[in-house]
């Protein structure tokens, strides 16, 4: 199974914030789309990801106000991406060796999807569930 096939399933809505927003504004979209990380685009350009984690860790442990403080001071900017000809066994690879749950999909540079670790593993249980099916309907042959 490819990217692309995860997100013709689970749909293709991208959600971003500015750099320049707050993080207490980039809370609020999260809340409201029931998301835990936010992309943040500026001129169509993928700058970098904001999580929950970033937040738990970067504001409140110390102890800093996200009504002040901007997106760009606490995002990630390191942002590993897929494209949509990249199947699951790639996504899981990534996500595993650099301790990252969302990706974002990159097609032509611009971001088209995101995918995250539920939607990685909802996609493989799909898939073994479809093996066992497979395999049951052969044994009772």
């Amino acid at each position: 199974m490819t990217v692309n096939q995860i997100l013709n399933s689970k749909g293709k809505n991208v959600y971003s914030v500015l750099p320049s927003n707050t993080v207490y504004e980039a809370l609020k979209e999260m809340g409201e789309k029931n998301i835990g990380a936010i992309l943040v685009i500026e001129d169509h350009a993928l700058k970098g990801i904001l999580s929950e984690r970033d937040y738990a860790r970067k504001i409140v442990l110390k102890d800093k106000s996200s009504k002040e403080t901007l997106v760009h001071e606490i995002m990630e900017s390191t942002v590993f991406t897929v494209s949509l000809a990249d199947n699951l066994d790639a996504c899981m690879e990534l996500m595993s060796t650099k301790r990252i749950r969302h990706l974002p999909v990159l097609e032509d540079g611009i971001v088209v999807g995101i995918i995250s670790i539920s939607d990685v593993v909802k996609a493989i249980i799909e898939i073994q569930k479809d093996t066992i099916q497979y395999l049951n309907s052969y044994i009772s042959q």
